[in-house]
């Protein structure tokens, strides 16, 4: 049973600032070195970040789930964060392939699997594929694929992708534009594009997403992830997924706009193990932007479910 701790317990047995430092530990996988971060006690929590995010993205989640009574996992996929950045074929199989393996070594025993953006597909594909280690799972503003198929684009802006990922990939112009991309400016307007909180674009964000993009190896993994194929597609592995699932999706988000979870608002009004919970005037990362109702909607929620 998970015990039964109020979010205002919870809230109180925290730490008052929600940013302070998250311990950083290494796991050697395939050779590489993986960051991750645990804290508390508990039925263990996986907390997964999206594109171009780590560790950090969760530092005002970590703590408040771990004070309601849970063991709080969180990873740097290999090429993002702390992780080691190798030049690879990345792939979304490859990441969960990472994430059994971590399962194997450190968790060992059912968990609850949270994602955002990439990081909820990933999730999905381990209710999906791996039931036994996976006991529910949490979708924040799933995406539908590592990136866009072709037929998701129009021919305009799929000639416009096509161009931008052979520039990203040159030998020559690749470095130079990466180095735009990277740039703190660049990343706070970006940032201001899918946050509809803007205040909560503050300069720590733009340095937890700033440092891993100066990493040796950030701009051929960057390009690498952009060439990458998308993955398997929500609507193949939503129906083999049978354990208890809550999808929040902010309402704002022009990067995964809510007028495309039709399929998860579908099946939660089929099913009783899927809950759909919309929050109004919230963009693409909604635990971050809107902690505190996060973090209720998901303690109160597994408090229900498991």
């Amino acid at each position: 049973m998970t015990p039964q701790i109020s979010i205002s317990q919870a809230s109180s047995q925290a730490p008052s600032q929600a940013s302070l430092p998250i311990e950083t530990q290494f796991w050697t996988w395939r050779e590489h070195r993986i960051a991750y971060a645990v804290e508390g006690e508990g039925v263990p929590i996986v907390l997964i970040h999206g594109f171009g995010a780590s560790i950090g993205h969760w530092r005002r989640n970590i703590p408040v789930l771990a004070a309601a009574g849970y063991r709080v996992y969180a990873l740097d996929l290999l090429g993002f964060g702390k992780s080691d950045k190798p030049l690879l074929n990345y792939q979304m199989e490859l990441w969960q392939e990472m994430l059994q393996d971590f399962w194997r070594d450190q968790i060992q025993e059912p968990a609850v699997f949270v994602g955002n953006s990439i990081g909820a597909l990933l999730c999905l594909m381990m209710l999906a594929n791996a039931p036994e280690m996976a006991r529910a799972g949490v979708l924040l503003n799933a995406a539908g694929g590592l990136n866009h198929r072709p037929e998701e684009l129009n021919l305009p802006l799929r000639v416009v992708m096509a161009a931008f990922t052979k520039l990203v990939s040159s030998e020559v112009v690749g470095p130079f534009l990466f180095n735009r991309i990277r740039q703190k400016p660049r990343l706070r307007r970006t940032l201001h594009q899918v946050y509809r909180d803007r205040t909560a674009v503050t300069d720590e964000l733009i340095e937890l997403i700033y440092q891993p993009a100066c990493d040796p190896g950030a701009q051929k993994v960057f390009a690498k992830i952009l060439t990458a194929p998308p993955g398997p597609k929500p609507e193949a592995l939503l129906p083999q997924v049978t354990q208890p699932l809550l999808i929040l999706w902010g309402e704002a988000d022009p990067w995964t706009p809510i007028s495309g979870a039709t399929l998860y608002q579908d099946r939660a009004a089929h099913s009783e193990q899927v809950t759909f919970v919309p929050i109004p005037e919230t963009g693409h990362c909604p635990h971050d932007e809107r902690p505190e109702r996060v973090n209720q909607e998901i303690i109160t929620w597994l408090q229900h479910c498991l």
